[in-house]
């Protein structure tokens, strides 16, 4: 099986600059060893199970809540049982038509 999530976790009530809290979110992400891409709005995840994927965001947010009185999490998954190397295959797959 292959999970692939897009979330993003924003701390709210912390001023208008949030990247060092949402560093935390990405460090837990980035310490898990899943494969994972953070770009400008989300960060992406794959991992072998949902239960696997969702134990990682839930620490990522967990890490942004410890420093914010408020979070928001925004969620988009991809669920299907196929080989885990998505994250990178589908990109691949895109390039490919565009060239």
């Amino acid at each position: 099986m292959s999970v692939l999530i897009a979330f993003s976790v924003t701390p709210i009530g912390t001023g208008e600059n949030v990247a060092d809290l949402v560093a935390e979110a990405v460090r837990v992400v980035r310490a898990s060893g899943l494969p994972n891409h953070t770009d400008a709005m989300f960060t992406t995840l794959e991992a072998d199970t949902w239960d696997e994927a969702m134990s990682v965001i839930h620490a990522a947010v967990k890490a942004v809540e410890s420093r914010s009185p408020r979070v928001s999490l925004v969620l988009k998954a991809d669920i299907r049982p196929s080989p885990a190397t998505r994250l990178t295959t589908k990109v691949e797959s895109l390039e490919r038509h565009l060239s």
